[in-house]
This record gives C-alpha cells, structure tokens and sequence, in this order.
C-alpha cells in the first residue's frame, strides 16, 4: 500500500469524533477530496463490514476498511477477495 501512503496517513490521522473510526458523516467529508471517487465502490466495499455503534447510536467504519474502501472507489473496482477481513 505504499503508493497510498499519504492517503493512509490521512485517514489513520482524520480528526474524527470516535477514535475507532469513521461516521457516515466523516465519511462523506473525506470523500469530497476525491471528486472523481467512484462512491458506489466504495459503499459497496463497506456493505457488510464489521464496525461498532457509538454512544449516539450510529454505526462506525473502522479506518482500515475505510481505507480499503476508498482505495477500491479511486481505482474504480470491487474490493478483492484477499481485502476482506
């Protein structure tokens, strides 16, 4: 993944509101930095991850199946069968 070093630095280093990850919300915010992004790669390399709800009750995307899902939209293809945790 050392191509996406500066991409994984900046997600690992994302201010978010749960330390364990993502809200849909951040999510979406991160994602604006992609314009070309293509996002149902990336919603489809999130569906069915595992995650953790947070105290406001809305579902967290850990950083690393973040990462993977936007590398997956930036190179326009389907998460592969080694990716998936």
């Amino acid at each position: 993944m050392s191509k996406y070093k500066e991409l994984e630095e900046f997600i690992y280093n994302y201010p978010t509101e749960n330390e364990q990850g993502f809200l849909d919300s951040e999510l979406e915010i991160v994602l604006e930095k992609y314009p070309d992004i293509n996002k149902e790669k990336v919603d489809n390399a999130l569906m069915g991850n595992t995650g953790q709800i947070s105290n406001k009750g809305k579902f967290i995307n850990y950083h690393h199946d973040v990462l993977k899902a936007v590398i997956a939209g930036i190179e326009n293809r389907e998460l592969k069968v080694w990716e998936w945790d």
